[in-house]
């Protein structure tokens, strides 16, 4: 089938995604009449894209005959270039009751009223088959497939949206462009030719060095262009990188570059993602794309290996840029010569020389010991944001979870290591123990797997914000799952440490010591669902402790937590 070529001027008008003000008011009347669909967090980033054009041509959320072409051939139906599927993804509950044509209110998660979509299509989703032909891997150590497989629910809805409002953000709005604010703003300007830059990171010298080179190849100014939406789990926020970015878009010579934030959900796709970016960045009114090594690359995957080549990102761009309509600027590493106190590019540098570099990896490191950060490096003012973003281990947060069968000793454990962790530490101490969670913050959940996740999610939330905020919290709970305590890990390692600690406790003996009968009833038949009995417990495989309390007392277990604690650096 023959490619779409994409229209410029279409890109030029205003959205008509977004409704008129008379259909707004209609549909905010009948609203609650329909079925509300409340939009995870890269739903609304999803969204936000179609509905001001950033995803042109996409008009809603894809259909199935869109969805597998996009999986098989990277095109639409039509024949449109487009390497990333879009999709609403729902519970079997969820789409029950639904037909072509019904209408459904799409919410944000304080309830705000954002579209209407109307549905086109309905169908339960082949997991396996998206991950392997959009990833090009079933490995769940990428984070696109991990999310994909514990996240993303059963079915896809697909349909076209009919705008409410776009999503309301009450941080950095100077810098929130939409594609035909951001064109103007470039006309404003007096800019022609635009390179735009994408990053996930905070931006150093070498960045800079790189996006300075590539306007100067082309004639064009720069767009930092950095997303703000989902990124890389463990990334940076983006509170901090929007600063650090301030702080070095003031550093480019007068009027050649400017900053301006993308709504984007990330997939970390790779060769697919570098194309998916390119089109984004036409469609906000660039005519260039810097793509550099490993452009999008999810890291490596559980055999160390990488999941993609270094330049295959650069490679498929380049291919495809002719039809794309933007220039691809393909960039090797960028590395530093302390003896000419300048940067080159990887295959350009002297080589009698040692090159000289950081990775992502050893800043963290630097970060989390405040051992020094070069200026040849990055910013002073960068360096001081990061530092501020990132304290030294023994003063951030961190949450201890405790998972293991009924009666292994994790509440006794949890208490007494709440009790220790006062003597050593001035932090404050939240302990969230899973009878008294089912008795508050659970109530009224039952035992059943998706009733289980719900509870655990819970707690990882509540205990997200202690470790946000520099507090520490202890989880005690069966968390029988392992789905469930890897969203609980994502979520909390994004802001603070995270240890899992398996109670490993054998059946028989959580069995011998329970003293409320529950075991006793299991076997009876009297409690249905019962982990360990007629339910199942899914060990972890690479908890940061493990403890088996049948053959250690108390104080010994306790002594080998804070001795691992300490180790993963924790507590000074």
């Amino acid at each position: 089938m023959e490619s779409t070529a994409l229209k410029p001027q279409a890109m030029f008008d205003v959205s008509s995604n977004m409704l008129s003000t008379d259909k707004i008011i209609y549909y905010k009347s009948i609203a609650h009449s329909l079925p509300t669909h409340t939009l995870t967090q890269r739903q609304v980033c999803d969204l936000e894209l179609i509905l001001n054009d950033g995803f042109f041509p996409l008009t809603g959320f894809m259909n199935k005959a869109d969805y597998d072409h996009v999986l098989s051939n990277m095109r639409l139906a039509n024949g449109t270039l487009w390497p990333m599927p879009i999709t609403l993804d729902v519970t079997a509950e969820f789409v029950a009751n639904l037909k072509e044509g019904t209408e459904i209110a799409l919410r944000d998660a304080e309830g705000m009223l954002l579209a209407i979509l109307q549905v086109n299509d309905i169908w339960k989703v082949n997991k396996e088959q998206e991950a392997q032909q959009v990833f090009g891997t079933t490995d769940n150590t990428h984070p696109a497939v991990a999310y994909l497989y514990q996240q993303v629910k059963d079915f896809y809805i697909g349909g076209k949206v009919y705008g409410i409002a776009l999503p309301l953000h009450y941080d950095f709005n100077h810098l929130r462009f939409t594609p035909s604010a951001l064109r103007e703003e470039f006309k404003l300007r007096g800019y022609k030719k635009i390179v735009g830059f994408q990053t996930r990171n905070p931006m150093h010298r070498a960045h800079q060095e790189l996006t300075i080179r590539a306007a100067e190849q082309t004639g064009a100014n720069v767009l930092v262009h950095p997303v703000v939406g989902m990124t890389k789990p463990g990334d940076i926020e983006y509170h901090t990188r929007v600063r650090c970015y301030e702080h070095v878009v003031k550093i480019y010579p007068t009027n050649t570059a400017m900053l301006s934030l993308l709504p984007l959900a990330m997939r970390m796709g790779g060769p697919r993602e570098a194309i998916w970016h390119a089109l984004i960045r036409k469609n906000y009114g660039c005519t260039h794309f810097i793509v550099g090594r490993d452009h999008a690359g999810p890291g490596k995957n559980r055999e160390g290996k990488d999941f993609y080549q270094p330049y295959a990102a650069q490679e498929l761009a380049l291919h495809y840029q002719s039809e794309m309509g933007v220039e691809i600027i393909p960039f090797q590493e960028m590395v530093y010569s302390h003896q000419q106190k300048r940067y080159f590019p990887i295959d350009q540098f002297p080589p009698s020389e040692t090159p000289a570099a950081i990775s992502g990896t050893e800043l963290r490191d630097r970060l989390r010991k405040g051992t020094d950060i070069p200026e040849w490096f990055s910013y002073p003012a960068v360096i001081t944001e990061l530092r501020k973003a990132h304290p030294k281990l023994h003063k951030q947060g961190f949450t201890v979870f405790m998972t293991g069968l009924p009666s292994s000793g994790k509440s006794t454990l949890a208490n007494a290591l709440a009790i220790r962790l006062r003597e050593l530490t001035e932090r404050q101490i939240t302990l969230l123990d899973g009878d008294v969670i089912r008795t508050h913050l659970s109530r009224g959940l039952g035992f059943s797997q998706e009733d289980r996740e719900t509870n655990v999610t819970r707690v990882g939330f509540v205990a997200k914000e202690v470790t946000r905020h520099g507090g520490v919290a202890i989880c005690a709970l069966v968390s029988p799952f392992a789905k469930a305590r890897a969203i609980v890990r994502q979520m909390i390692s994004e802001v603070g440490g995270f240890v899992e600690v398996y109670i490993a406790t054998p059946l028989d003996v959580c069995e011998a010591r329970d003293h409320k009968g529950l075991y006793k009833n299991a076997r009876a038949g009297l409690v249905k669902q019962f982990t360990g009995i007629s339910d199942p417990y899914e060990e972890p495989t690479a908890p940061e402790v493990k403890v088996d309390t049948s053959n250690m007392n108390p104080h010994a277990a306790i002594d080998l937590l804070i001795q691992q604690i300490k180790k993963l650096g924790y507590i000074a």
